[in-house]
């Protein structure tokens, strides 16, 4: 079951936005990485400028520094996508099983207790 707790530890913060790595988006949905890219680039209409952001070679290269969790992107050709709140939505619309949905509900909880948080800090 996946909860707010493990969406939590997952986000990280770039360029500004609290976002998800494509492999953590996977591994919190149950699927391979691959198959969020997929889904992504089937349904290129869902996800406007904005929804992902494609990591630069520096931002990888950090995060491989940063977080053990990101070693096997060390000597990966492709640099890794982030999810923002926006593209991790429209991506729910596109993954629809049991553990997608509790995925889902636990992503949204997330952000919503990070808007919270934010509110309560201002």
């Amino acid at each position: 079951m996946t909860n707010i707790t493990e969406v939590e530890k997952r986000m990280i913060a770039l360029r500004g936005q609290q976002v998800i790595i494509d492999a953590d988006v996977a591994e919190l949905y149950g699927v391979e990485t691959k198959r969020v890219n997929e889904a992504v680039a089937n349904n290129p209409e869902k996800f406007p400028k904005g929804y992902i952001l494609e990591v630069s070679e520096t931002e990888k290269q950090e995060l491989v520094e940063n977080f053990d969790r990101f070693n096997r992107q060390k000597h990966s050709t492709s640099n890794p996508k982030a999810f923002t709140e926006k593209g991790l939505y429209m991506l729910a619309t596109i993954l629809k099983s049991p553990k997608a949905v509790e995925t889902t509900i636990a992503i949204v909880e997330a952000y919503a207790k990070l808007r919270e948080l934010t509110r309560v800090m201002s």
